[in-house]
């Protein structure tokens, strides 16, 4: 989705692989799926945000449909979920890191992204975070799920805090690699909290959660 950082570039398609993977898994765990629906669940979520963001803001067909190898690692990411799923429940850190780091380069590249194409702080920031969470917010609701964005762990917070560091940089004239790189290290520091400590963002007082909801 980006050419201008080579090495964003790589922990995109990484984070791509890694949403694929993470996508499908949630749908294996959800839903009796088949392998069509399983892998198609794990595309949504590797490339649903951003095709959402490209649509916005006008650049279509969306990168992930010019670029085959987004796709290829999407349905990667599946297929070994199909595969392997009785095992993964073993990996979940390393997955749990993959998506991370997926969340993050996603929010800083969306947010770039959304200013290159005449957008406001606001907008950016939004669309910013929107190519972070967007395919996972689109793969829960097919498995008829409460977004997990809305309800557990720090995941839209995150995203918009390195979509508003990558506007800010932007905007201050210090946008570059070192730049983008910092926004998403604060981006994956402050969801592996959420996901180690189990933080959640603010709910109404009294509200004990969803049932079953860890």
């Amino acid at each position: 989705m980006t050419t201008e950082l080579p090495l964003l570039l790589v922990l995109d398609l990484v984070g791509t692989f890694a949403f694929g993977l993470n996508g499908a898994l949630t749908a294996v765990r959800a839903a009796q799926l088949d392998i069509v629906g399983v892998v198609t669940l794990g595309v949504i979520t590797a490339m649903g945000g951003g095709i959402i963001r490209d649509v916005l803001v006008g650049d279509v067909p969306p990168a992930t449909f010019r670029d085959w190898r987004y796709l290829a690692l999407a349905v990667a990411g599946g297929l070994v979920a199909f595969a392997l799923s009785q095992w993964l429940d073993r990996l979940e850190t390393p997955i749990n890191v993959l998506d991370a780091i997926g969340l993050s380069v996603f929010a800083v590249i969306g947010a770039s992204k959304a200013v290159a194409f005449g957008l406001g702080v606001g907008p950016a920031i939004i669309l910013g975070a929107v190519t972070g969470v967007g395919g996972g917010t689109i793969r829960d609701t097919l498995v008829r799920q409460v977004p997990t964005v809305l309800r557990s762990d720090l995941y839209a917070i995150p995203a918009l805090v390195a979509a508003a560091l990558t506007v800010a940089a932007i905007h201050l004239g210090i946008y570059g690699l070192p730049a983008a790189l910092v926004a998403a290290a604060i981006c994956f520091a402050i969801r592996m909290l959420g996901v180690v400590l189990k933080l959640n963002a603010p709910r109404p007082p009294g509200d004990r959660g969803l049932p079953g909801e860890r």
